[in-house]
């Protein structure tokens, strides 16, 4: 961290009696030697940072490349080339195509070329991912030689080892196999189980922790009292995978094995070691009416359907649903808490995930707590607005506090119909003295999730005329009168519609999530199709969505006020179907008075809009239609056929079909459209893989971008990149006459 510049620090080198004849003159001197300390600061800076530009660990991002060319590193072209550091963009784009980590281990990896345990650690120091690399030649079945028995390897499979027949074919496989004379690295059908075969597993999802967060009971769903004894992880009430938290690895020798990757914990593995997933700071724990179930009591079960009934103390878990069941004698009385992983593939929208986080919070929000003003602690949000409230009434009016921050520092669920209205500025009147007839500054509010807390925000269903949740201002905006900002920061709001409406400034969602159909079923499905997710009627807000999830979005704009500015980044919008818009008007069949600008975002739906400024690197898998067409582009997009948008620069599937030589027919076009489009893994919100591109997704997308990187919501992973990075050094590391491949395990199922 640097240290403050000491403006005297010259000056304080001058003899005494200098400094009194300067303190006389009116320090002229002073002032003279403060600027000269200042620019001193910035050439010894710099000199420091020439001695720092020496390491790869510790060099400004403009140095890395030319360290690469000292040790002879060579980037794979595949993955592109590096650029500039003028930009973030860049910046990023370079920490794939250039990693620090590979580099700085590049010589020692030489070294080590053609070892399992150098290909183990590739994936990580190359691509970011965790990775195991397995030799299937010791899996090929063998005749044993009696003066050289190996009982160990190559045997026939034993049928009561059910948790390594629950291994089979994945990258912990023990058993043999007979010999495939396919290659591992076919273009064609891959083999695997033959002598000069390898594989590296690489795992491209992340497992985010859940803290101390409410199970959800399931007699919610039923109304049945008999079901009180069973329970989700899931806040939403779904089936979810539990992930297992990684454990980081002891040394660089070390072999990967199944407790050092983020996978989907499996119920035999479950069931054989539980101590390994199940306690403090481990993959998941349970509290029983705030105390901890100890791990003797829980047994692991298939609880599909509810048909497993444990007994006694037993509390019986289904890693693979996310369920968990008590005894009847053993039924909890109040609550059930839980801490858990999640598997998914970015740090978008509301997530256990480290966030930054501005300034200090003025109100805390604590589920449980004794109230205290003084302490600025509440057990509820509508307590912490209240209190704010009365705190900016009370504020002098000649010195008023500007931004608030409410935080919420843990991962409860919070029952409550919050209505966040925002006093715009206005001018001081003459009474109030120091200050007067001058106009006040808006107040803004900020309502946050602390870093690494996921707090849900259930909206029940409000009455008649009434909003769940209302974001709006008291006041009309005028020049004089301006209005707020408001920002929600790392929650996830399910049960309702979010409103936002009246005259405020600006209204940012970052890192939320409103739940695609305001509640999911147990399958993951959407409860509540006709209903969006984000309301914005009759505002002069400034409306951006960052790196969230949200459903559909209704605009109802007034014809007296200027079209909506809606901003769309790093966000996936969900409306359900295909064939309903993502964003609307007051109807699904009218457009949306709106002004878009839409950059590298994942939109499952169609677009009904006035306006598109801008839409960037982003994939449109639902007929855009745009009013206004005169103004705007759209570049580097997936736009179905069909749609009607501003001037397009380098789009798909237009350009897949204008690459046709020579100029091909109607039904040659329409192969070519069925071709390029988007495939996703899953389009269902509560599951892992939700809204990520599939392996067979055409390159035309996966690397559709400016960059060259995908188009959609997970640009900024870099992952083609990655990838291509990870293959060059697979074939530079591995040894000659061995074949090896690179096999990304989908990660939202058993690798099996």
């Amino acid at each position: 961290m640097s240290q403050p510049i000491d403006p005297d620090r010259l000056y304080n080198l001058l003899p005494q009696y200098l400094r009194v004849r300067d303190f006389d003159e009116g320090e002229p001197l002073r002032g003279l030697l403060a600027v000269i300390s200042e620019q001193v600061e910035v050439v010894e800076a710099d000199i420091r940072q020439l001695y720092e530009n020496w390491f790869i660990e510790t060099c400004d991002d403009w140095v890395v490349p030319y360290i690469a060319d000292l040790v002879g590193y060579q980037p794979a072209h595949e993955a592109g080339e590096p650029g500039g550091v003028a930009t973030a963009e860049e910046r990023l784009k370079n920490r794939f195509l250039v990693p620090r980590r590979e580099l700085a281990n590049t010589i020692g990896n030489r070294r080590r070329k053609g070892t399992l345990a150098l290909l183990d650690d590739l994936a990580g120091e190359t691509a970011g991912w965790p990775g195991r690399a397995v030799e299937f030649g010791r899996l090929v079945a063998v005749t044993l030689s009696l003066n050289q028995p190996r009982p160990d390897r190559g045997r026939t499979a034993d049928l009561r080892r059910g948790d390594a027949l629950d291994r089979i074919n994945g990258p912990f496989d023990e058993l043999a196999h007979t010999a495939d004379l396919r290659r591992v690295n076919s273009h064609r059908t891959p083999g695997r189980y033959n002598l000069p075969e390898v594989g590296l597993f690489a795992w491209r999802l992340a497992a985010f922790p859940v803290e101390r967060a409410p199970a959800f009971p399931y007699d919610q769903i039923t109304g049945d009292e008999d079901d009180g004894n069973k329970y989700f992880f899931s806040p939403l009430g779904n089936h979810t995978l539990l992930y297992a938290r990684p454990v980081t690895l002891p040394d660089r020798t070390h072999i990967t094995d199944e407790r050092n990757v983020p996978v989907p914990i499996r119920l035999r593995s479950f069931a054989e070691r539980t101590p390994d997933y199940y306690g403090p700071g481990k993959s998941l724990m349970i509290w029983r009416d705030g105390e901890p179930v100890p791990a003797d009591d829980i047994v692991a079960a298939d609880l599909t359907n509810w048909v497993y009934t444990p007994r006694g103390r037993q509390v019986a878990v289904d890693p693979r649903l996310g369920l968990i069941a008590f005894s009847r004698e053993n039924e909890p009385d109040e609550t059930v808490t839980v801490s858990y992983h999640y598997g998914f593939s970015a740090q978008i929208g509301g997530g256990g995930y480290p966030r930054p986080t501005a300034g200090q919070s003025d109100f805390r929000v604590q589920q449980g707590v004794q109230p205290d003003p003084n302490a600025g602690l509440f057990p509820t949000i509508a307590a912490a607005l209240a209190q704010w409230r009365d705190d900016v009434q009370k504020a002098p009016p000649d010195d008023p506090k500007l931004d608030w921050v409410i935080e919420i520092i843990d991962s409860a669920q919070y029952d409550e119909a919050i209505e966040i209205r925002l006093p715009a500025g206005k001018v001081v009147p003459p009474a109030q003295g120091a200050g007067a007839g001058q106009t006040m500054p808006p107040i803004n509010l900020t309502l946050r999730a602390a870093s690494g807390q996921r707090p849900v925000i259930r909206l029940a269903q409000p009455g008649h005329h009434r909003d769940a949740m209302l974001l709006a201002s008291e006041h009309k905006v005028t020049q004089d009168n301006p209005g707020g900002r408001l920002v929600l920061d790392g929650l996830l709001i399910t049960g309702w519609v979010v409103h936002v409406h009246g005259f405020l400034t600006e209204v940012v969602f970052r890192h939320c999530t409103l739940v695609p159909g305001l509640g999911l079923d147990l399958h993951c499905a959407p409860k509540h199709h006709d209903h969006p997710s984000l309301k914005v009627t009759t505002t002069t807000a400034w409306v951006t969505i960052e790196k969230s999830i949200v459903g559909p979005v209704r605009v109802e704009q007034g014809e007296d006020l200027e079209p909506l500015r809606l901003d769309v980044a790093d966000s996936i919008l969900d409306a359900l179907s295909p064939l309903h818009p993502a964003i609307h008007g007051d109807c699904e069949g009218d457009f949306a008075r709106a002004s878009l600008t839409i950059k590298r975002a994942t939109v499952l739906g169609g677009v009904k809009i006035h306006e598109v400024g801008l839409a960037e690197d982003s994939i449109f898998t639902g007929v855009m239609l745009v009013e206004r067409r005169q103004t705007g582009c759209v570049r580097f997009c997936y736009v179905p056929y069909g749609s009607r948008t501003p001037r397009r620069f380098e789009c798909q599937p237009d350009q897949a079909v204008a690459g046709l030589c020579p100029p091909a027919d109607p039904a040659a076009q329409a192969a070519a459209r069925r071709r390029v489009r988007p495939l996703f893994e899953s389009e269902r919100y509560g599951t892992p893989t939700y809204a990520r591109l599939g392996d067979a997704c055409p390159p035309e997308i996966s690397r559709g971008a400016d960059d060259e990187s995908e188009m959609g919501a997970f640009h900024d992973l870099f992952q083609p990149q990655r990838e291509a990075n990870l293959r060059a050094r697979l074939d530079e590391y591995t040894p000659a006459g061995t074949d090896a491949s690179l096999i990304l395990p989908s990660g939202d199922e058993h690798d099996t």
